[in-house]
């Protein structure tokens, strides 16, 4: 039996490969400085809950297989060190996924958004074929226990690749550890601008994934992104399978989406240009996995998204809620153009939390430029709390809406007067969008 210890192991990648590794038949312990809920009441009931908070080095001994360190851990963190001390090995999640995953055809969902919804869409048309898949997908997906799955026998493994940094002692991005042989690239937008502070830099990391494509491999590229297209025309690998994607032909009609393909219409449950695109690359990966055309779209069918992903939260004859976790720009404009294409006659209510390092910072947020203009109430909202944690310097609500090039945006430093603004808004006939990697300051708005 394995014996593996998490240093961090309340984040919600590692606690879900704690448990994928747990129900796997390895002996789990881990350690954390602090554990919030989901991943506080799904530890505990598998007992793999800390008996209490903090770092105890005591843990860390010779009997141990591995030790698998967190991004929330520090260089400095006691266990860490204690691990290098007496030789243990030390992997981050992504090494240690790579490492189960060596005998299997590794598939790779990259781009700078767009990979959740996509993995998502591919395990659920897998799953409901019942052919045998590993995973880790970066949101919980109804009809499925973990957002990561490890055997000993699945043939395929289905991995989202983040491009955001590995531990705090690798600072390769994370899908630059897997090798894919199947690999997407949905889009490309720049963002983390704290762990990349130039474009060029963020797109260097774009070029690298294309390196470590398996010999032979697949690449299935979205030429609907220019950036995308023009790295894909412009790299010098001869031995890899080209398969670009764009928005299939599609219609409209009573509310419902149909996708056009050889002059049949399949119906799909999620709704805007860029979940059309995704459903392109879900297919093509699963066409290249050995799944029939029509069997896809008979599957896809059924999908409703991934949770928090243009999520339909609630709803009434008068007003329709939806949740995004849009935070990145050219996200931000196509969920919100999606929303106003599957509503024409409502009134749409945009609200974006400014919450991640680069949505704050002043030399980003020009590329926030017409992003709501499709809106007709169009709201930003950010604490002064959080560009102090981020050590920002103050943001003035002009600024913003300057940067948003929108006279009529408005903006809202407090969560209660974020409440108050939303409530004195007409809500008849109206769409409600909320869209943030946060949680707007802890009201619930709905």
């Amino acid at each position: 039996m394995e014996r593996i210890h998490f240093i961090a192991i309340g984040g919600s990648a590692m606690h879900n490969l704690a448990l994928a590794l747990h129900f796997k038949g390895a002996k789990v312990s881990g350690s954390d400085d602090e554990i919030f809920e989901p991943s506080r009441g799904r530890l505990q009931k598998q007992g793999l809950l800390p008996e209490s908070e903090g770092w105890y080095p005591e843990k860390i001994t010779d009997e141990l297989d591995a030790v698998i360190l967190g991004m929330h851990a520090r260089k400095d963190n006691p266990e860490l060190l204690k691990a290098k001390e007496i030789g243990v090995p030390i992997f981050s999640y992504p090494e240690y996924l790579y490492e189960q995953s060596k005998d299997k055809t590794r598939v790779v969902i990259g781009g700078s958004h767009g990979k959740t919804t996509t993995t998502a869409m591919i395990l659920h048309v897998l799953n409901n074929l019942n052919i045998n898949c590993d995973y880790m997908v970066g949101a919980q997906l109804e009809g499925f226990d973990t957002m990561v799955k490890i055997t000993g026998h699945a043939p395929v493994m289905i991995i989202e690749g983040d491009e955001y940094l590995t531990s705090p002692i690798d600072r390769r991005p994370k899908f630059h550890l897997y090798k894919p042989h199947i690999a997407v690239i949905t889009g490309i937008a720049w963002d983390h601008m704290n762990v990349f502070p130039t474009y060029e830099n963020y797109l260097e990391q774009f070029e690298e994934f294309l390196h470590v494509i398996e010999p032979g491999g697949t690449l299935i590229p979205c030429f609907k992104d220019e950036e995308v297209k023009k790295l894909v025309e412009s790299h010098s690998r001869n031995d890899l399978k080209i398969l670009p994607y764009k928005v299939p032909d599609y219609n409209t009609g009573n509310g419902e989406v149909f996708i056009k393909e050889n002059e049949n219409s399949y119906p799909v449950a999620v709704f805007g240009r860029h979940n059309l695109m995704n459903i392109e690359a879900a297919k093509k990966v699963c066409v290249e996995l050995g799944v029939n055309e029509i069997d896809f779209y008979k599957t896809i069918a059924s999908f409703k998204g991934a949770s928090g992903r243009l999520q339909r939260v609630s709803g009434n004859a008068s007003q329709v809620v939806y949740r995004d976790f849009a935070h990145a720009p050219s996200k931000v404009k196509a969920t919100v153009e999606a929303v106003r294409e599957k509503h024409p006659e409502k009134k749409i209510i945009a609200v974006l939390e400014l919450h991640t390092f680069s949505s704050l910072n002043k030399d980003f947020l020009p590329h926030y430029k017409n992003s709501m203009s499709a809106a007709d109430d169009k709201v930003v909202f950010y604490l002064q709390h959080t560009l102090k944690m981020k050590r920002l310097p103050e943001l003035h609500p002009g600024e913003v809406r300057k940067y948003f090039n929108e006279n009529d945006l408005a903006v809202i430093n407090s969560s209660g007067e974020l409440k108050q603004h939303l409530d004195g808004l007409s809500q008849s006939e109206s769409v409600l969008l909320l869209m943030s990697s946060g949680n707007f300051g802890g009201v619930h708005l709905t």
